[in-house]
């Protein structure tokens, strides 16, 4: 055989398999279709983020979790409701990671050398119910080095298991099969593509030079979603968000094509709850794109004012950082703004500079170098918004920035196909949520909410701007941000056991056949059910690619 394990994808999900693999001395065949740039794959490109339950970092902050608060929140957000089918092993490997996050999961990270910030985000802060979607606490926990520092760790270990003869690169060498014969994985077979030095995350070549056969004693499948086929995407879109929308920004490179599910899906593999997706509602047009349709997600703090197409405040829990998919379901399904595929946040100077983050490596130099200096110079201490939001308001085709609402509105009706916002209802509208921030209590939700933000000191000191009216002239100028949606995740896939192996038609695993990362649902074919807590796709990657390679390990002879 060609090796003891072949491993599809070299993202985290299969490096870290691989890792487990290699460090107990099976030989890996690492199978990708992009060249060796493209090492640690759509992770490399992420802001970090980790979901972890009552951290030190937490605990510093005076935030008190535990893990029967954080399984109440998942199960609330999840909504498993083929408890007997779909969800029946994503079910067990919900409450499984839970208790990873909350136990194991932050000593084995430091174990491989990642550390995290002192401070802890709050993202999905949820639907407004305490047994509902969202999470109660902040649990958002930026690694140092951002998405490249969660992969360095585990590239450089595949680098250094090549280097010893137990890892073998295969790059540019695309599966098309699974080879399973009389019930068992036995390798796979697939095309070798031409030869390409495009940059990381760059479209590459599909041009073909022959077919490759591998054979090995299992087979772990970890090539990732389907965010960049917006083809696809339109074919899973669940009638529940209404209609997919006509245009979308693509928040993930142009290789992440979701092709080996349907390959997985020919060779008896059970794919499940294909129709729950996870796209974000804040994306905007990379002003420096790398990949085909390049958006960038906002990381909105709770300020900014969103309207939809037509200027109209949108309605509770859709409130900035609050409850992504309600808001999608409210963009797409309400009939006077299902034809248009965008939306808007209205803010000003004060919260674009303490409030805006834009999620990626990328955007994010000062974290992604792990320069504490910088980060507490240009976050804490600094005045003015982060380099790259300052570039993005000057250089994105997406940004407005004016003196007066009627000014502002002018030059956001410019950004569409015909006008369709009226400057005295969006004065009106803002006016009123002015008149809320006279006192420290309010009937407005969203006020509420920042003042709430506000009760937790990292919020205070990094994230939240102090209270104040949109139409205070000191606090301007005004800035317009026209909203797409930006395509992520894929949150079913390839139904799998706590073992990470695939499921066949029958619900047997199918002997050999691994799955691991956003490919199996990040695991068990869907662990996040309907919603996802944030923090949650890297963990998801490295506990379901962990949960694979030991198992493979132990099945190699």
């Amino acid at each position: 055989m060609d090796a003891d394990v072949i491993v599809v994808g070299a993202g985290l999900a299969g490096l870290v398999a691989a890792h487990e693999l290699t460090s107990r001395g099976r030989r890996v065949a690492l199978v990708d279709q992009e060249n060796a740039a493209d090492l640690g794959g759509q992770a490399y490109w992420s802001f970090g983020g980790l979901f972890l339950v009552d951290s030190p970092q937490q605990r510093r902050l005076g935030v008190k979790d535990s893990f029967e608060l954080a399984w109440n929140d998942w199960q609330g957000s999840a909504r498993f409701d083929r408890a007997d089918d779909e969800d029946a092993w994503a079910m067990r490997w919900a409450r499984a990671y839970v208790e990873f996050a909350a136990g194991e999961k932050r000593s084995w990270l430091e174990g491989h050398g990642i550390t995290l910030l002192p401070t802890v985000g709050w993202a999905e802060r949820g639907d407004l119910r305490a047994d509902g979607h969202g999470n109660s606490v902040p649990r958002f926990h930026i690694a140092w080095g951002t998405g490249t520092g969660v992969v360095e760790p585990f590239a450089r270990y595949a680098v250094e298991a090549a280097g010893k003869g137990l890892l073998t690169f295969h790059h540019r060498h695309r599966v098309d099969e699974l080879v399973v014969e009389g019930g068992a994985a036995r390798g796979v077979r697939g095309t070798v593509l031409a030869p390409d030095d495009s940059p990381r995350g760059v479209a590459s070549n599909r041009e073909e030079r022959g077919p490759f056969e591998l054979t090995a004693q299992a087979v772990i499948v970890a090539s990732g979603g389907i965010g960049a086929d917006h083809d696809i995407v339109r074919r899973y879109w669940p009638e529940r968000l209404g209609t997919p929308p006509a245009r979308m920004v693509t928040g993930v490179p142009a290789y992440v094509d979701g092709r080996m599910l349907d390959i997985s899906a020919a060779a008896g593999v059970r794919l499940v709850n294909r129709d729950r997706m996870w796209h974000y509602t804040e994306g905007v047009r990379n002003w420096n794109p790398v990949w085909p349709g390049h958006g960038i997600r906002i990381l909105p703090g709770p300020s900014s004012v969103w309207l939809d197409a037509l200027g109209r405040r949108l309605p509770d829990p859709c409130l900035p950082g609050y409850d992504t998919l309600s808001t999608l379901r409210h963009l797409r399904t309400t009939e006077d703004i299902a034809a248009h595929d965008h939306s808007w946040f209205v803010l000003t100077r004060r919260i674009i500079e303490k409030e805006f983050a834009l999620s990626g490596s990328e955007q994010n130099p000062d974290i992604t170098a792990k320069d504490r200096k910088a980060v507490l110079r240009d976050r804490l201490l600094g005045r003015g918004a982060p380099g790259p939001v300052r570039d993005f308001v000057r250089h994105g085709a997406d940004f407005v920035v004016a003196d007066t609402v009627e000014e502002l509105v002018g030059k956001m009706n410019r950004l569409t196909d015909r006008p369709l916002l009226d400057p005295a209802e969006v004065r009106r509208q803002i006016a009123a949520r002015d008149l809320q921030m006279a006192n420290p209590y309010s009937k407005d939700a969203q006020v509420q909410g920042i003042r709430n933000a506000r009760r937790y000191i990292g919020d205070r000191l990094g994230r939240v701007a102090v209270p104040h009216r949109v139409l205070d002239p000191a606090a301007g100028p005004l800035i317009g941000v026209k909203l797409h949606i930006l395509t992520r995740k894929t949150l079913g896939g390839i139904q799998t056991d706590l073992d990470s192996r695939a499921l066949g038609l029958d619900g047997q695993p199918v002997e050999g056949l691994y799955a691991a990362g956003e490919v199996a649902g990040f695991g068990g074919g869907g662990v996040h059910g309907y919603n996802a807590l944030e923090g949650t796709f890297l963990g998801g990657c490295l506990f379901s690619g962990r949960a694979a390679g030991r198992a493979a390990a132990g099945q190699v002879v």
